[in-house]
């Protein structure tokens, strides 16, 4: 069987099948091709504004490698006049991230850009290692997720950047997705698949002294849409050096399960991982945001709960519970009534829906009922329990209220709370209490 040609350039072999669309192109189209999307994904976003000095997030690993490259390559064919600079996090696990780093450096050599390295050690006085060995190998993940977003946002400030770009791809959203899903923690789906994933706080941009703000960094996704596939298959055809071992505590991680089955939907549905990304998306704009909340006064319309649609019937069992639950707080018995019988069934002494006619047989010697006829209906009101005074606004949907960004008296940090959960997590560990009420995942 004669090879395939290039779907694209109809000159080469087909090497590459893609798993968007199954398209079969060969390897110098697809490096092209995959370099244009992430640019279309920038540009039609508005990421970077010209000038912009922005920091990679830079790990060693296969994302982080292929996106300082690709930046690096479009930054000068496209005149955006970024920039660029690394930014790596040393969390402090001997045998994994002391060899990526190694990487990072030589990528950094490679590229010309220059290499600022923060550590766990140097900002929180503790290594993973450190973390591990305190709490145990289940939920570190916690702890390293919420230093690392914490770690990546001071190295920016130390940089005097205020963006960082991370390698995020679209397996990763995918995974995202399902695990808030799994967890039912849906306010968690606007920060996951929004492509600028920073919620700047009111505190201003910079200092009197000129300097960036922690409060103030922007992260972002370039290659939110691309596959983790597509990843390796372009850092192979452009021979690119990364580090490809896993972290030695991660196969413990929740993370791992919605991995597995984002991998199973691939394989029975490529096109699975990119419909999930933008199931979620559509999803997080029916939750209310931190910033932009739906007005509590503003009822949600629509769905399940608009009668002409579809899902009426829905609707009116929903309505019918409610009013069962209105009915047992205020402790009125509901009435049940029983469904009237045909015309066929009924009789000249069967009594109306809304009464019961009690019978009782006579004191006759032959004990036959002989007055049935003569015995009158009676009916039965409902029985009602001491009235309780009604709840204000029980009967209007309310919706989750909305949390209000502020700093960490502690650290400065941007956070909801008074405490950020990188202190709380601390404090825990310094204290040889690491048990907190942070959800683990």
């Amino acid at each position: 069987m004669a090879p395939r040609e290039c779907e694209i350039c109809h000159v080469n072999r087909a090497q590459i099948l893609r798993p968007k669309n199954h398209a079969r192109i060969c390897a110098p189209c697809f490096t092209a091709l995959f370099e244009q999307e992430v640019a279309e994904t920038v540009e039609s976003s508005k990421l970077f504004q010209p000038g912009e000095r922005v920091a990679i997030g830079a790990s060693g690993g296969k994302d982080s490698t292929v996106l300082a490259s690709v930046l690096k390559t479009l930054n000068e064919r496209q005149n955006w006049g970024l920039d660029l600079v690394l930014l790596s996090i040393d969390e402090g696990i001997t045998g994994y991230r002391d060899h990526s780093l190694e990487a990072v450096k030589r990528n950094a050599e490679d590229l010309a850009l220059p290499l600022k390295i923060v550590s766990y050690q140097e900002l929180y006085g503790w290594s993973m290692d450190q973390v591990v060995a305190q709490i145990g190998k289940k939920g570190n993940c916690t702890y390293c997720g919420v230093f690392r977003r914490q770690a990546l946002d001071r190295g920016a400030a130390m940089l005097g950047v205020g963006h960082v770009v991370t390698g995020h791809n679209a397996d990763d959203v995918a995974e995202t997705v399902l695990m808030n899903l799994l967890r039912g923690d849906l306010p968690r789906l606007s920060r996951a698949t929004s492509i600028v994933t920073s919620t700047p706080s009111a505190a201003k941009a910079k200092s009197a002294d000129g300097k960036v703000m922690i409060t103030n960094v922007k992260r972002s996704k370039p290659m939110i849409y691309a596959y983790e596939k597509e990843i390796v298959m372009y850092a192979h055809h452009k021979k690119l050096d990364y580090f490809s071992t896993e972290c030695i505590y991660s196969p413990e991680a929740f993370r791992g399960s919605a991995r597995t089955l984002v991998k199973n939907l691939e394989r029975i549905r490529a096109e699975s991982i990119l419909d999930v990304v933008k199931s979620g998306m559509d999803m997080a704009r029916l939750v209310p945001q931190v910033q932009d909340a739906v007005p509590e006064e503003v009822e949600m319309t629509g769905g399940c709960g608009d009668a002409k649609e579809s899902g009426g019937e829905m609707a009116a069992m929903e309505r019918k519970l409610r009013q069962d639950e209105e009915a047992e707080a205020n402790g009125i018995e509901t009435e049940i009534q029983l469904a009237r019988p045909s015309k066929s069934d009924r009789t000249e002494d069967t009594p109306n829906a809304e009464t019961i006619a009690l019978t009782a047989a006579n004191d006759h010697p032959d004990g036959q009922n002989h007055d049935r006829d003569q015995l009158a209906p009676v009916t039965l009101p409902n029985r009602t329990k001491k009235q309780k005074p009604a709840v204000r606004g029980a009967d209007k949907r309310t919706l989750p209220p909305k949390q209000k960004l502020g700093q960490c008296e502690k650290c400065g940090y941007l956070s909801s709370q008074a405490v950020c959960k990188a202190c709380m997590l601390l404090e825990g560990l310094n204290k040889a209490r690491p048990q907190t009420g942070i959800e683990v995942g």
